[in-house]
């Protein structure tokens, strides 16, 4: 295993983790594009959903798609050519005529997307040391904060006077950088006899595994695109304008940050599954406190925990999934699992358009994901097991 001094591991960490902003950057983009694509095109909140869902959707078909081809051609091939197919559908949607054409351009994206995000944790916990590899691939996952905030900023000061479009097409040309990074990254595909291991054996020999990733994932996935997607919409709802909207939005994306520090200490220290636990539980807490809130400093204040607490959870999902696998399939295991979870993330933005549009409250929908959290939690708290090596020191 390579030491996390040699310049290997390094690329990786850093080629994986820029990749990762820019697929952020994108993704948090589509939340700000939604208010505005309201009035340009007239969408309807069902639409607004549909929008969101198709991307999450061709993340469903490309998670579990580029686990299976990364444990049987390797994890670079596919590395390098995620991220070239999702930065060339970012690019193109940037000249969209119309909802169709954007549509087609977020489920090819959704689909390089999916498929590279299971590679690339799979890929850095491979490389890295072995008493890091928990905080590691939370770290690698901090990088996603970094691509909402930029997206965030983008919003605020170039789409008021330069449009969507071009927030999409500056969003978008950073991809280059993050491709010409990876290009000599090291490979680490498993033994030869990885080929000959047939899928069905996550299913089978690690049928409890999967069974609880499967729904941990669902309940992380539905919630976080659910509310995610739409909290600039859901605070334009709430009386505020556009641009103060975008603003508040930009404020709470600066808690995700220590959310993943304090998940990359944390599960080192205590573990992968009680860390995982606790910020899912408190990110159900956060969201029936934020649905309901009407005041400025109410929903900021929820809003910042709402994005410490899911984030941090998503970094310790990262971390806790390929870890309950062997090498053989340990990207198909996490392939699959945020393939299913990515099914959580279709239905939500589009269910949450629906909602919305039969006048449902903010405060029965936030619920309605504080409820599917817990189940998660309960999952995992009652049938997951713990994957961090008792003989680790942090």
């Amino acid at each position: 295993m390579n030491s996390p001094a040699k310049p290997t591991y390094r690329k990786v960490f850093w080629s994986a983790g820029f990749g990762w902003l820019f697929d952020a950057l994108d993704v948090g983009l589509l939340s700000f594009i939604l208010v505005q694509l309201t009035t340009e095109w007239g969408l309807t909140p069902a639409e607004k959903g549909l929008l969101g869902t198709v991307t999450t959707a061709g993340m469903a078909i490309g998670a579990p798609l580029g686990g299976y081809l990364a444990d049987r051609l390797g994890r670079r091939p596919i590395f390098l050519l995620t991220l070239i197919l999702f930065g060339a559908a970012s690019l193109t949607s940037a000249f969209s005529p119309g909802l169709g054409f954007m549509m087609a351009c977020r489920l090819v994206m959704g689909i390089g997307l999916g498929a590279e995000l299971p590679v690339a944790s799979t890929l850095v916990n491979e490389l890295a040391p072995p008493d890091k590899k928990g905080r590691t691939v939370v770290l690698l996952e901090s990088f996603w904060a970094g691509g909402w905030m930029a997206a965030a900023i983008l919003a605020y000061f170039v789409m008021p006077d330069y449009g969507w479009r071009a927030a999409v097409l500056v969003g978008s040309l950073p991809v280059i950088y993050a491709i010409f990074i990876r290009r000599n990254i090291p490979e680490t595909r498993p033994s030869k006899t990885s080929s000959k291991v047939p899928l069905a054996t996550i299913f089978r020999e690690y049928r409890r595994q999967t069974a609880v990733l499967w729904t941990v994932w669902f309940a992380v996935a539905f919630s976080y695109y659910g509310m995610f997607l739409w909290i600039p919409s859901v605070l334009v709802g709430k009386g505020f304008t556009m641009i103060n909207s975008f603003k508040y939005v930009m404020l709470m994306t600066l808690a995700q940050l220590p959310g993943y520090f304090a998940a990359a200490w944390l599960v080192e220290r205590w573990g992968r599954r009680p860390t995982l636990a606790l910020f899912l539980a408190f990110t159900a807490v956060c969201a029936a406190f934020f649905g309901a809130s009407t005041s400025t400093a109410a929903l900021l204040t929820w809003g910042a925990l709402l994005s410490f607490f899911n984030l941090g959870a998503w970094g310790a999902l990262y971390a806790y999934t390929p870890e309950n696998y062997p090498d053989e399939v340990r990207a198909s295991g996490a392939g699959f699992a945020s393939g299913f979870g990515r099914i959580g993330s279709a239905i939500a933005p589009y269910l949450v358009g629906i909602l919305v549009s039969r006048h449902y409250s903010y405060e029965v929908i936030f619920g309605i994901f504080a409820v599917v959290l817990i189940l998660g939690v309960a999952a995992l708290v009652g049938f997951g097991r713990e994957t961090r090596e008792p003989s680790r020191s942090a």
